[in-house]
């Protein structure tokens, strides 16, 4: 429970501080009553946990969908020793050269953006990364 207050309170402090958002007082006062909320009664983080898993299997489908590539596999696993998923994206080059790359889905980040948003994010950092990936190799 202290991780989810924590990730709350942290989401106060990044809204108060994003130079792009306009703050309203009503948003902080909600984030706060969450807050509140969750010392007051424990079950509804068990429905914001839900409410996340639903917007990351979205999120998952969504990349799923987006990337036909058939070098590029998709992968979506429980971060070690954290509560934040993350998406391991690996490209295929040749049977022995398979590079990954992780993409980690903090709760926080789940919250703050729309499923397609992030699916797009996940998608660009798969192209940008097979780039990467086949400018090393072609020289």
């Amino acid at each position: 429970m202290e991780k989810e207050i924590k990730e709350k309170l942290e989401e106060v402090v990044a809204l108060l501080n994003d130079p792009e958002e306009t703050v309203m007082e009503k948003e902080v006062k909600e984030k706060l009553e969450k807050i509140v909320a969750l010392l007051d009664d424990p079950t509804e983080i068990a429905m914001d946990k839900e409410e996340l898993e639903s917007r990351l299997n979205k999120v998952v489908s969504l990349v799923t969908q987006a990337s036909a590539d058939p070098d590029i596999e998709i992968e979506y696993c429980e971060a070690k020793g954290s509560n934040d998923p993350s998406i391991l994206i690996t490209y295929v080059v040749s049977e022995y050269n398979k590079p990954t790359r992780n993409f980690p889905l903090k709760s926080t980040v789940l919250r703050r953006n729309s499923p397609e948003d992030l699916a797009n994010q996940i998608t660009f950092t798969i192209e940008e990364f097979k780039g990467d990936i086949d400018s090393v190799g072609m020289g």
